[in-house]
C-alpha cells in the first residue's frame, strides 16, 4: 500500500465537526484490525450499555454519567435529566446575575476576579477550557488555587480581594488540599476585612461538610456535584461550566460540540468512529499493554495546558494493577508533552534519535489568528512557518519509525474544545474496555491520601512526644525508636519543621539536625 493510499485510510474526517483524525502513522493494517474486531464490538456494546446507565464502577456501585451532562435526554431517568437542566440553568442564571450588578460584593458595583479553588479534576479541566477560551474583554478574570502550597495562596491571595468571587469546588468538601485552600482564602479576606461568605460559592456533593458549611453560612449559591461524575470528566458539569459562564464563555456551544463528537464517536465501526480507531491504534502501538507513552504536541499556544489535563484524564483512567478478573496487569500509558514549536528546541531530539518508547500526538490547528495575516517574510507569515514546523517534524518522526497520530481542528472556540475534549473521553473509556480494565476508579489515588494522612498523624505524635522530655535533643534515631517509626520518615518531619516553625529550638544541620521540645522563647530564656 503506498502512503497515499495509506493516508487516505487511516484519515477520518467530519464535516459536521471540522475534526481529522490521521492515524497512518500509527502502524495500523487489517491483520490487527481483523484481529481487534471482537474486542472492539465488545467494547462498543459496553460503552452504549454505560451511557442508558448501566454501573460502570462496580467496586463503587456508581454510573458514570458524563455524557449526558451534554445531552440531558440521554439521562437514564427523568430525575437525573431534571437536575442536569437544573443545574445548567442555575450556573446560567447566577453568571448573569454577577454580570449584570445583581450579585455584587459588598460595597462595590461588580465582581471583577473569580477564584476557583479546587484540585484534579475539580482545576485541569477548568484551567484547560480557560486558558484555551480566554479573551482580553472576558466579564471576569478567572485564578486559581489548585495546590497546598503556602508560597502559592500567598501569590494569589495577597492582592486585593474586595472584587473577587471565590468559588470553592469539592465533592465531600474533606479533600485535604482544597480545604486548605478555602481555610487560607477565608483567612485573607478576614484580613482584608471582608466577609467570605457573601463572596463565595460552593461546588459539592449534597449534603457534604462543604454543602453544610455554605449552607450555614449563607454563601451566595451552591451547585451540585453528582457520585455519577468523576473529577477528571467532570469539566461539564459545575465544575467546570461556573467557571466558564462566569468568564463569559460561550458554555452552550462548548457543550454542543461535545454532544456532536460523542454522535460521531457512538458509530461502530472503527472507519466511522475516530475514538474507537484511536483506541485501537493506541492498543496497537503499546502491544495493548502500554509500552509507549503519549507524548502530545498541540501546535496552538492555546492549547499548551491540554497535555496537563490529558495526563490526570489518561494517566488516572488507565494506570491500573489490576483488570476487571483481578489479575494483576499493570496497565497504562503514560502522558507528556507541551506545545510546538517550543518542544522542537527541548525533547524532539531524543524523540526522534533516543529510546523509541513513545508515540506522538500532533493537535493542529488550521486558523492562525483572527487578525490580518502579517508577512515575517515575503509571502511567509509566522503561522506558515508554524505549519511548516509540525509537519517537519512529523516527518523526521516518521522517517525514524516513529509512531505519531494528527487531530485537526479547523480553530480554538468552544465548540471545538469539547469536541476535543469528548473524543479523549470516548478513546479512554473504549482503550479500557479493550485491555479489560476498570477506567472510572482509582485505588492507587486513595493509597496516596491515606499515606498522606500517616505522615501527618506521625507529626502529632512526635511533637507529643517531644514535650515529654522537653529539655533534651533528640535526633532523628532516638525520636524513630521513641515513635516506633521510621528514622527517614521522622528526619524528613525533623527537617520541614526547621525551616517552617520560628518558634521551635532546632541545631545541627543534614543528617546531624537535632530538635529540642522547649519552644525558642522558653530556650533562651534559661
Amino acid at each position: 500500500m503506498s502512503d497515499w493510499q495509506q493516508f487516505t485510510r487511516f484519515f477520518l474526517h467530519s464535516p459536521k465537526l471540522g475534526i481529522s483524525l490521521d492515524l497512518s502513522r500509527m502502524g495500523l493494517d487489517d491483520a490487527f484490525l481483523d484481529k481487534m474486531q471482537p474486542a472492539a464490538e465488545k467494547a462498543w456494546t459496553a460503552i452504549n450499555e454505560l451511557e442508558r446507565g448501566a454501573i460502570a464502577n462496580p467496586d463503587e456501585n456508581r454510573m458514570v454519567g458524563h455524557y449526558w451532562l451534554r445531552d440531558a435526554a440521554l439521562a437514564p431517568t427523568p430525575e437525573i435529566r431534571a437536575e442536569i437542566e437544573k443545574m445548567l440553568h442555575d450556573v446560567l442564571h447566577f453568571a448573569n446575575q454577577v454580570h449584570t450588578g445583581a450579585v455584587k460584593p459588598p460595597g462595590k458595583a461588580r465582581f471583577t476576579r473569580v477564584l476557583s479553588i479546587g484540585i484534579g479534576g475539580s482545576a485541569l479541566g477548568p484551567q484547560f477550557v480557560t486558558e484555551a477560551l480566554g479573551q482580553k474583554d472576558d466579564k471576569l478574570k478567572l485564578v486559581f488555587l489548585d495546590n497546598t502550597d503556602p508560597d502559592g495562596f500567598d501569590r494569589v491571595l495577597g492582592s486585593d480581594l474586595s472584587e473577587t468571587l471565590t468559588v470553592v469546588i469539592s465533592k465531600s468538601g474533606s479533600t485535604p488540599e482544597t480545604l486548605n485552600g478555602m481555610l487560607e482564602a477565608a483567612h485573607a479576606y478576614k484580613k482584608q476585612g471582608l466577609d467570605f461568605a457573601r463572596q463565595a460559592v460552593a461546588v459539592t456533593g449534597d449534603g457534604s461538610v462543604l454543602f453544610k458549611q455554605a449552607s450555614s453560612e449563607g454563601w451566595l449559591s451552591i451547585f451540585p456535584m453528582w457520585d455519577w461524575v468523576g473529577g477528571r470528566t467532570s469539566v461539564m458539569s459545575a465544575v467546570g461550566l461556573v467557571g466558564m459562564a462566569l468568564q463569559g464563555l460561550d458554555v452552550q456551544n462548548f457543550l454542543r460540540g461535545a454532544a456532536d463528537m460523542d454522535g460521531w464517536t457512538r458509530a461502530q465501526k472503527w472507519q466511522d468512529n475516530p475514538a474507537m480507531a484511536l483506541a485501537l491504534a493506541w492498543y496497537k502501538v503499546g502491544d495493548g499493554k502500554g509500552h509507549k507513552d503519549m507524548v502530545v504536541l498541540p501546535y496552538k499556544d492555546r492549547l499548551a495546558l491540554f497535555s496537563r489535563y490529558l495526563q490526570q484524564l489518561v494517566m488516572e483512567s488507565l494506570g491500573k494493577e489490576k483488570d476487571l478478573q483481578g489479575k494483576v496487569v499493570h496497565q497504562g500509558i503514560a502522558v507528556y508533552g507541551n506545545k510546538g514549536s517550543t518542544d522542537q528546541h527541548a525533547y524532539v531530539q531524543q524523540l526522534r534519535d533516543g529510546l523509541n518508547n513513545f508515540f506522538a500526538t500532533f493537535v493542529v490547528v488550521l486558523k492562525d489568528r483572527d487578525t490580518e495575516p502579517f508577512e515575517v517574510e515575503t509571502g511567509v507569515t509566522a503561522g506558515d512557518f508554524l505549519n511548516g514546523f509540525w509537519q517537519g517534524t512529523r516527518q523526521a518522526l516518521s522517517e525514524n519509525g516513529r509512531a505519531n497520530a494528527c487531530i485537526t481542528l479547523p480553530e480554538v472556540n468552544a465548540y471545538q474544545v469539547g469536541a476535543l475534549i469528548a473524543l479523549y473521553e470516548r478513546t479512554v473509556s473504549l482503550y479500557a474496555q479493550l485491555v479489560g480494565i476498570n477506567a472510572y476508579h482509582q485505588p492507587g489515588v486513595e493509597a496516596g491520601k491515606k499515606a498522606a494522612k500517616t505522615v501527618l498523624e506521625l507529626q502529632s505524635k512526635l511533637l507529643a512526644a517531644l514535650q515529654t522530655e522537653p529539655e533534651r535533643w533528640w535526633n532523628a534515631q532516638s525520636l524513630a525508636e521513641t515513635l516506633g517509626a521510621e528514622p527517614e520518615a521522622v528526619f524528613l518531619m525533623m527537617r520541614h519543621l526547621a525551616a517552617n516553625r520560628a518558634s521551635m529550638q532546632f541545631r545541627g544541620e543534614g543528617l546531624g539536625l537535632e530538635i529540642n521540645g522547649l519552644p525558642r522563647a522558653a530556650a533562651v530564656s534559661i
